[in-house]
């Protein structure tokens, strides 16, 4: 493996598993050097830190050689996309390293080969989904070719018009209105492939850096996709202050 190839630290919260990932290179060159996946009920905020510093111990890497800090934008958890995102800006400060972000769903797809369309889907919950779609191009390399939506699982679904592989615990909730709505045309991904990882949210992220493809430490946010339950609530009641004016 060529030394020029960045080392990257994956970390990826969007979604109740924290999962960390050491990676040189990117998704046509490269490797992963280490990884770790932690799946329970114990918040990420108690565990990433202690998390990345043992992996970085076990493998013999100091902060000099990770050339950028790759981080899952969202969409996913509201709680678990800050924390990381948090994590993120704050060891990238102190470290003086540089910050790449990677779609969530991105990540999911780029576990992909298949010369289907390809959607990644994760539970948005209050019944909805939060989806994208992918094509793989000549070389097998897979990319986005719509914008990421928050949806109900059959809007989504009326929407594919033919063979398609759905990937995430989205595909997995919802399996039964997929099935109903597409048939023959649905085709579920493995259940190892179903959780993101930080392994391809590293790769891709060593991709985005090699194209100068850098974050700004202090004015990058998640990508909620849809507004919170907070925000919501305060937009009601804003409207209702408003009507009563």
């Amino acid at each position: 493996m060529d030394a020029d190839q960045p080392l990257i630290l994956a970390i990826d919260t969007a979604t109740p598993a924290t999962s960390l990932a050491l990676t040189r290179g990117t998704r046509g060159q490269g490797i992963v050097v280490a990884s770790l996946g932690l799946s329970s009920n114990v918040t990420h905020s108690r565990r990433l830190l202690t998390g990345i510093d043992w992996l970085m111990k076990e493998v013999g890497v100091d902060w000099n050689e990770i050339k950028a800090i790759g981080i899952s934008l969202g969409p996913g958890s509201f709680t678990g996309l800050r924390i990381g995102m948090a994590t993120a800006k704050g060891l990238a400060t102190a470290a003086n390293v540089q910050l790449v972000g990677v779609s969530t769903l991105d990540s999911l797809a780029s576990k992909c080969v298949s010369e289907r369309l390809i959607c990644s889907v994760l539970d948005a919950r209050k019944k909805e989904v939060y989806a994208a779609f992918y094509r793989a191009d000549a070389d097998g390399t897979v990319r986005r070719v719509g914008e990421i939506e928050a949806l109900t699982p059959q809007e989504l679904a009326v929407r594919i018009k033919e063979p398609v592989l759905m990937i995430g615990d989205g595909a997995v909730v919802y399996q039964s209105v997929f099935r109903k709505v597409l048939g023959s045309n649905l085709l579920i991904a493995p259940a190892t492939l179903h959780a993101p990882s930080a392994t391809s949210l590293g790769l891709l992220s060593g991709e985005l850096f090699l194209d100068g493809q850098i974050l700004d430490v202090d004015s990058t946010v998640p990508l909620y996709v849809r507004s919170s339950d907070a925000e919501l609530n305060l937009k009601k009641k804003q409207q209702a202050l408003a009507a009563g004016k």
